[in-house]
């Protein structure tokens, strides 16, 4: 007997899109026993479509929550994966389109590998009205061959302490990370909170196939960061003093979370997440005079704490030229 399979989807105004997305989840090879959709107070006719078009799903499990007030996207991500009763959960955006494999795909993965814990995809960029974009999620990405080596091999924990690389709405987990993440830290991502709890405590990987169409228009939640010559150009000039205060707060939860996680995280796990603390804690300090960054910057980058914990020359660069 296969494992039963959850969908959280998370909605917001976007009626537009969101047809085409139920559509595809229902024509999928292998059709999902649930769909827990938490709306966060959308104000346009998703309701509507929502209860339209699942009205004919007689063989799912629909599950309708509603948010008067909104909760934003991790808090709205949370509530909609906590109601889930699936041993396996995907996660869902209401403007995506799956590839009718999707399913099918990932629940094979974790049938093979009882130890999986998470697993993520490549996805391939469309426009709004769902035409390709000619390169896919992990290539806007940037994500290299050695983080995608380290995912495989098992040692996820130290690509994801460099920097993001998993995106929500190709991810499936298992029902019980879910429940060992939350409650989900206000400082993090739902996406990559989990991925992170999954990396240290378990086995996670990468399928690097694309099986979803992710779409790029204005109105989305959270979409693709380009990083061209324009992109890192333009990082180079934002303030620092922000971004490295998120930065830090990320790697202060995880600190503090760490050494409770079931299961226990590894001790050389526990203090790889103390080196990233120090790290962010030693880069939110720096000066606001950029000479005098110079001494602390070549002392972590002799370190290796800069490719340890982040993108190397780049961050390194950041560091010394960005304004307070």
């Amino acid at each position: 007997m296969r494992d039963s399979v959850s969908v959280a989807l998370c909605t917001y105004n976007g009626a537009a899109y969101l047809e085409e997305q139920l559509l595809s989840i229902v024509g999928q090879s292998l059709r999902p026993d649930q769909i827990v959709v938490s709306d966060d107070g959308s104000t346009d006719k998703t309701l509507a479509v929502l209860e339209r078009v699942t009205a004919a799903w007689t063989d799912i499990d629909v599950v309708l929550l509603q948010n008067v007030t909104a909760l934003g996207v991790t808090a709205n991500f949370e509530q909609a994966l906590a109601a889930c009763t699936g041993d396996l959960i995907a996660l869902c955006d209401q403007d995506d389109i799956w590839w009718p494999e999707r399913l099918d795909r990932m629940v094979a993965e974790f049938t093979r590998r009882p130890i999986l814990q998470m697993l993520h995809a490549d996805a391939r960029l469309v426009d709004a009205d769902g035409a390709p974009l000619g390169f896919t999620l992990l290539q806007t990405l940037g994500v290299s061959p050695a983080d995608r080596r380290a995912v495989h091999a098992g040692h996820a924990i130290d690509a994801y302490l460099r920097r993001n690389i998993v995106t929500g709405a190709t991810m499936m987990v298992r029902r019980d990370l879910v429940e060992q993440s939350r409650p989900f830290p206000s400082a993090w991502v739902h996406d990559e909170w989990m991925a992170m709890v999954a990396a240290a405590t378990g086995l996670v990987d990468l399928l690097e196939e694309p099986l979803i169409d992710y779409r790029q228009h204005g109105g989305n939640q959270i979409g693709v960061t380009t990083l061209d010559a324009t992109g890192k150009l333009g990082r180079l000039r934002a303030p620092r003093t922000a971004r490295n205060a998120r930065l830090w707060a990320r790697a202060a939860a995880l600190q503090q979370r760490a050494s409770g996680f079931e299961p226990a995280a590894s001790a050389s796990v526990l203090a790889l997440i103390d080196a990233k603390l120090a790290h962010e804690t030693r880069r939110s300090a720096l000066p606001a005079a950029r000479a005098l960054r110079v001494g602390p910057i070549v002392r972590g980058w002799h370190a290796g704490d800069y490719s340890r914990f982040g993108l190397g020359l780049q961050d390194v660069l950041r560091d010394l030229v960005q304004p307070v």
